[in-house]
C-alpha cells in the first residue's frame, strides 16, 4: 500500500476514487487542463467493470461487449482519440448478433442491411409485417445523427445555443422519446403474433429498455457505428491508462477508500483502509454510487430525490458468466449469438431458458493458435449467490454445476464441444462485486427503464462543496461513451467554475 506523498490542498489538486472508465477519463481531462490528479483504485488494475483476466494462456474478457460511435464524424470518435484509444484495434460489426432457436433449428442474423433484416423478419412472421416495418422505419430515421451529441456538454453547462443545436441535430429522433415508443420493448412486443419473433425482439437487449433504444441499436449497426475490440477490455483500458500516465497522472492501486474527508461542508480528501490520509482541493468519486453517498460520506449529503432514487430504482440484474477455453476454431460463427435452449435448467429458483453466447474468434489475442474462448452469460439473482458465498465449498460446487449445465446446452448446437474444453472459468455476481465493489454486482448500475434512461442526475451532492461524482450511477444506462463523458463532464464543470477554458489536449 502506498502511504506517502499526500497532495495536500495545493491549488488545482484533484483526488479521483476509482480507476474505471469514468475515473480514468476524469484523470486524463484533468491533466490536460492543469489539474494535478491522483487516482486511488481499490483493485490491483484499472477498468472497473471493464475487466479481463488471464487463465492458462486464455484471455477472459468480461466487460465491453461492443463499442459505439467509433467512426470519424461522431463526437465520440474525437473523445476516444483524445483518450489515446488505438483505432487499429477496433473491428466493425457487420452483424450485431445471430439468434438460434434450438427447438425449431431456426437461425436469424441481425445484419446492418436493414432491408435484408426486414425481409428476414417478415419471412419468419408475415402476420407481424406492420410491427416490423415500424421498428425498421424508426431505425432508418435515426441514421446519420450524432447519437451521443446530447452528452457533449454536461447539463449544468448547457447554454441555450447548445440546447438548440442538440434539438436540431436530434430533431428526427426526439419524437420517439414519448408516447408508445417510450414504453418498454417487452410490453410493446406483446402485440407480436409470432412467439419466436417476440422473443427475438425482446432479447435484442433487455425487455425493460424503451422501444426507441432497440431501434437505436439497429441504427448504429446500419451506420457502422458498432464495433468489437480486438484486444478486449485489457487493451482498451490500458490505452486510456497509458494516456493518463503520459499526461503526468498517477494511479495508486490496492487502495481501498474508507472515508471522504469533509471540513466546513467541503470535501478535502480521503482516508484509506490503512489509515493514511490524502488531501486535495477537489474530490471526485467514480466509484459505486451507494457506497460513495451512504458509506464514504455517511449519508450526510442527501436530498429526497437521491433517497428515492436509491430506494426505488431497480439495479441492473447481475450475471453469471461462464467462459470455456476450447481447443478448436469457430471461424464461421458470429461473435455474438443469442441462444434459446431446447432444455431450460434451474439455477436456484430461476429458470434459464437461453443466453447470449460469445465467440472470441475475431482476434488472436484471446486464445492460443487453433483455440477459442467461448463465453455464455445470463442474468441471475444477487441474494442467491451472496448466500452461497458464505460456504466456499457450496459456492464452488454451484459454479461447477452451472458450467456443466451450460455445456450440455452448447452440445445441442455444437456436438462434441465438451470433449474440447480445456479451461472453464465461472464469474458470478460476487466476482463482479469483488472486482468493483458495485452494489449487488450491478455491472451497469441502474436498470435502463424508460424513466431511468431519460433522467438527469446531478454531478454534485446537496450541501457538499468541492465534490463531484462520475460514472454509471449518474449517467443512467451506463455504457462506454456515457461513462467516459461523465469523467469529462466533471473537468468541464471544474474549468467553468475556475474561469478556465476547457482543453481536450495539453497546452
Amino acid at each position: 500500500m502506498h502511504k506517502g506523498g499526500a497532495l495536500k490542498t495545493e491549488k488545482n489538486s484533484l483526488i479521483i476514487i476509482g480507476a474505471g472508465l469514468a475515473g480514468l477519463a476524469a484523470g486524463c481531462y484533468g491533466q490536460m487542463n492543469g489539474y494535478k490528479s491522483r487516482i486511488f483504485e481499490y483493485h490491483s488494475k484499472p477498468g472497473g467493470v471493464a475487466a479481463s483476466w488471464e487463465r492458462s494462456g486464455y484471455l477472459i474478457d468480461g466487460g465491453i461487449h461492443f463499442l459505439m460511435g467509433h467512426r470519424p464524424g461522431q463526437n465520440t470518435f474525437n473523445m476516444y482519440r483524445e483518450l489515446g484509444v488505438d483505432f487499429s484495434e477496433i473491428k466493425d460489426m457487420g452483424t450485431y448478433c445471430r439468434f438460434i432457436d434450438q427447438n425449431s433449428g431456426y437461425s436469424l442474423e441481425v445484419t446492418r442491411d436493414l432491408d435484408l433484416l426486414a425481409g428476414q423478419l417478415k419471412s419468419l412472421s408475415a402476420a407481424d409485417a406492420a410491427f416490423i416495418d415500424e421498428i425498421i422505419a424508426i431505425s432508418r430515421n435515426g441514421r446519420g445523427i450524432q447519437m451521443f451529441g446530447i452528452m457533449e456538454n454536461p447539463p449544468e453547462l448547457m447554454t441555450t445555443s447548445n440546447k438548440l443545436s442538440m434539438f436540431w441535430e436530434m430533431r428526427k429522433y426526439f419524437k420517439y422519446f414519448t408516447g408508445k415508443y417510450a414504453q418498454p420493448i417487452g410490453e410493446y412486443a406483446r402485440t407480436i403474433k409470432s412467439n419466436l419473433l417476440q422473443k427475438i425482439i425482446v432479447n435484442m437487449f433487455m425487455p425493460e429498455v424503451p422501444v426507441w433504444f432497440v431501434a437505436l441499436l439497429l441504427t448504429l449497426l446500419a451506420d457502422s457505428q458498432i464495433a468489437l475490440l480486438k484486444g478486449g477490455c485489457r487493451d482498451f483500458v490500458g490505452a486510456i491508462e497509458n494516456c493518463y500516465k503520459a499526461l503526468g497522472g498517477e494511479v495508486v492501486y490496492n487502495a481501498r477508500v474508507e472515508e471522504i474527508l469533509v471540513r466546513n461542508s467541503s470535501a478535502t480528501g480521503i482516508r484509506l483502509a490503512d489509515g493514511s490520509k490524502y488531501e486535495a482541493e477537489t474530490v471526485v468519486s467514480a466509484a459505486d454510487g451507494y457506497s460513495t453517498i451512504f458509506k464514504l460520506l455517511g449519508g450526510r449529503y442527501v436530498d429526497e430525490k437521491t433517497r428515492t432514487r436509491y430506494r426505488n430504482w431497480r439495479l441492473i440484474r447481475p450475471t453469471v458468466m461462464v467462459s470455456y477455453g476450447v481447443s478448436r476454431t469457430f471461424e464461421k460463427e458470429t461473435p455474438l449469438n443469442i441462444v434459446f435452449f431446447k432444455e431450460p435448467f434451474l439455477l436456484g429458483k430461476q429458470r434459464v431458458d437461453g443466453s447470449p453466447l460469445r465467440f472470441f474468434n475475431y482476434s488472436d489475442k484471446f486464445a492460443p493458435p487453433g483455440k477459442t474462448v467461448v463465453q455464455v452469460m445470463f442474468e441471475t439473482n444477487w441474494d442467491y449467490w451472496n448466500e452461497l458465498r458464505k460456504d466456499n465449498t457450496t459456492y464452488e460446487a454451484e459454479k461447477e454445476k452451472v458450467a456443466d449445465e451450460v455445456l450440455k446446452r452448447l452440445e445441442q448446437s455444437y456436438p462434441g464441444i465438451s470433449q474440447l474444453v480445456e479451461l472453464t472459468d465461472v464469474a458470478t455476481p460476487y466476482t463482479t462485486w469483488r472486482y468493483t465493489l458495485n452494489r449487488e454486482g450491478a455491472y451497469m448500475g441502474w436498470l435502463p427503464t424508460p424513466e431511468v434512461v431519460t433522467s438527469s442526475i446531478p454531478r454534485t451532492l446537496p450541501g457538499l462543496g468541492n465534490f463531484y461524482m462520475a460514472g454509471q450511477w449518474i449517467v443512467p444506462g451506463g455504457g462506454v461513451p456515457p461513462c467516459l463523458y461523465s469523467g469529462r463532464h466533471v473537468i468541464q464543470i471544474l474549468c467553468s467554475r475556475n474561469g478556465k477554458t476547457f482543453r481536450t489536449s495539453t497546452p
